[in-house]
């Protein structure tokens, strides 16, 4: 019989609705029920695309004598960390603080208060390689639970009174200027992998955000040094494993510091920041693998991730079916000589498995291989590799698909929006402007309610209940802001305006700064506030971000304001620690210049009007926003006050709304925004 997540929308918690384990998921009744029953909780936190999510879950909770002690001895509550960010930061917090590591699965034993006393991650079914067994785990904790209670609540009193303690000290809210963006800069020189490309050793992320820092202050200063750091990080992940040579779209990231061997679950975040990094890079250089990479990447989140309802899907997992029954990681995606043979013959699988660097004894398990461009992109366009890759790929169709996670999560569908908007615009793709506007209006539709609070999450064309959290207002304005630059339609402004709104009366605390709930959601036992950029992101940086846009389209005084004195954080967390922060040193280079204010004006028809506006789209001046209409647009306000040039429609190039006499030439346009 399916226990109470059967009700749920969150995927993750849905493959669990036949566990026999009795979950609850996050809510007041299941603290009611363990201090009704005198047990603790147990807490697990995962998602749908996580690999050893899915492993604990086969060993440990699908298991019936498991499942009985658990249910005896314990209330069992399952959280979907991207349904819910704020319980899994709280609690990874104190993971981190106890262990000095984290992860998910996540469990951590709680109190009926909610105050946690016993953390890990994953626990094997039997103990091994030093760990306890997951039954060891729980009759550890029941046995002290029942023994030595008292000892309990004074180690979850003193987890909860430390987590208290590490409010973050704001008292700095200057924006960083050009000593510390040059100190960032440094510290990344130092970090950067100049044999194989990126940052840190393995695993190695994928550093969309720390490239478009990279790309803005190269576009602000002409450093040369930036420029080739953010691009040969892009040549390299995508030329790798981590990036889908086949059908495109990137994997979470390499466990090996050469991006040879992907984790394959395919987050819809990553391939969001990563599509508009690629197309900015391409915007700086003219790359045409820039180009490729933008596009294909663009291409697989709407082939691959696009949900009925014309939102996106949050993942596509890790495993898929083996051929044998059995689940394995990465097996849609790997290739062995052998397989290449049975689908292409013998001359074109020699030539593929030089192409795509397939060896006899693989680079990954079982001596399989995850392809790469070894040889780089100069064969591509043949014919031949054309045909190659367009039967591997329909061969790769019939394997079984990984499973996706149709959970639309708002933050991550708004840097979407953003990306798409731009790519078509740059590409002269219709088609992904058009998959923009649709997801716009599925989030205005669905998860903006009549006052312009947000849900977080929505399935199946059904809002969840969860309330958004910061990244969720951000990055939803963000791709608003995107969508009214590229389309001219003014009501996305309008939109991103409400919630920014938002943001400022309900997320801003003292001396401007930012938390990532806000003040009147659920209370837990801390407020969630982090300004580090992880996979995403963070909504304090994201906030800032789309607050300086819209102040600069709007000339909006309280909205730059804050933008100034959030940033104040990456003043002092940029030159210690870049990596961790690469949005908001985006954001700070767009704040140095300016950001500039390009408003375009004629009537819609006109081509010189769409010249002007595509050469204002493509300037790759830091943080630039554009206006495009007729002149005094009352939806616009950029555009007010901006009379044509005789009858010719004409641009304006402008900081805080203080323009240069307007231009009508594309070239004279892209000489003034080349100017520093």
């Amino acid at each position: 019989m399916p226990n109470r997540l059967a009700q749920e929308t969150s995927p993750y918690l849905l493959q669990h609705a036949d566990n026999p384990v009795d979950w609850w998921p996050w809510e007041p009744a299941a603290f009611e029920e363990a201090r009704r029953r005198g047990v603790p909780v147990l807490l697990s936190v995962g998602y749908s695309s996580c690999h050893w999510c899915h492993v604990m879950a086969h060993e440990s909770f699908e298991d019936e004598a498991t499942a009985a002690y658990l249910n005896e001895h314990f209330v069992s509550v399952k959280v979907d960390r991207e349904e819910r960010p704020d319980v899994d930061a709280v609690y990874m917090e104190a993971v981190q603080a106890a262990t000095g590591q984290g992860g998910w699965p996540m469990t951590v034993f709680l109190t009926a208060d909610a105050e946690p006393f016993y953390f890990g991650t994953y626990f094997p079914p039997e103990a091994r390689h030093g760990m306890p067994s997951f039954r060891q785990v729980l009759q550890g904790v029941h046995e002290a639970w029942t023994g030595r209670r008292e000892e309990v609540a004074e180690v979850a009193g003193k987890i909860v009174r430390d987590l208290a303690g590490r409010e973050l000290p704001y008292g700095d809210t200057t924006p960083p200027g050009e000593e510390q963006l040059g100190q960032a800069l440094l510290g990344l020189t130092r970090e950067y992998d100049a044999t194989h490309g990126g940052f840190g050793g393995a695993p190695k992320f994928p550093a969309s955000m720390v490239v478009e820092f990279l790309l803005r202050h190269h576009a602000r200063t002409g450093s040369e040094g930036a420029l080739q750091m953010a691009a040969d990080t892009c040549e390299r992940m995508a030329r790798g494993g981590i990036y889908d040579q086949l059908g495109g779209g990137f994997a979470r990231y390499s466990v090996d510091r050469e991006w040879v061997v992907p984790h394959f679950e395919k987050m819809l975040y990553d391939n969001a920041l990563l599509c508009r990094a690629y197309a900015h890079l391409w915007r700086s250089t003219g790359s045409e693998l820039a180009k490729r990479i933008a596009l294909e990447t663009a291409d697989f989140m709407v082939r691959e991730l696009r949900t009925n309802e014309g939102g996106f899907a949050s993942a596509l997992d890790a495993d898929s079916e083996d051929g044998e029954g059995s689940h394995a990681e990465g097996a849609y995606y790997v290739w062995t000589p052998a397989q290449l043979r049975e689908v292409l013959g013998e001359a074109d699988a020699e030539l593929a498995a030089v192409h795509y660097g397939v060896t006899a004894e693989g680079t990954f398990e079982e001596g399989a291989s995850v392809l790469q461009l070894p040889q780089g992109d100069s064969l591509l366009d043949s014919e031949r590799l054309a045909s190659i890759r367009a039967r591997l790929l329909a061969a790769r169709e019939e394997r079984p698909r990984p499973g996706r996670d149709d959970k639309v999560v708002a933050a991550w569908n708004g840097l979407t929006i953003a990306a798409l908007a731009e790519v078509g615009a740059y590409f002269d793709r219709p088609d992904l402007v058009n998959a923009a506007l649709c997801a716009g209006d599925l989030l205005v539709r669905l998860h903006m309610g009549p006052d312009a609070r947000l849900v977080r999450t929505s399935m199946d064309g059904r809002a969840g209940t969860h309330a958004g959290v910061l990244e969720d207002y951000a990055d939803v304005a963000e791709g608003f802001l995107a969508l009214a630059s590229v389309t001219g339609e003014g009501v996305w402004l309008e939109f991103a305006g409400f919630l920014l709104d938002h943001v400022l009366v309900g997320f801003v605390g003292e001396n401007g700064a930012l938390y990532d709930t806000a003040h009147d959601a659920e209370a837990l036992i801390r407020r969630p506030q982090d300004p580090t950029d992880n996979a995403t992101p963070s909504g304090w940086s994201a906030a800032a971000g789309a607050l300086l846009s819209y102040a600069a389209q709007t000339g909006s005084e309280p909205h730059r304001t804050a933008a100034e004195r959030a940033l104040g954080v990456v003043t002092a967390l940029g030159p210690r620690a870049p990596r961790f922060i690469g949005h908001g040193l985006a954001v700070a280079e767009a704040l140095l210049d300016g950001p500039r204010e390009v408003a375009v004006v004629g009537p819609p028809a006109d081509p010189a009007r769409g010249a002007l506006h595509r050469a204002a789209l493509l300037s790759p001046a830091p943080g630039a926003v554009v206006a495009v209409g007729e002149p005094d647009s009352e939806e616009l306000p950029l555009l007010a006050d901006r009379p044509l040039v005789g009858a010719s429609a004409a641009a304006y190039v402008c900081r805080n709304f203080t323009c240069d006499a307007p231009v009508t030439g594309v070239g004279e346009l892209e000489e003034r925004l080349r100017r520093a």
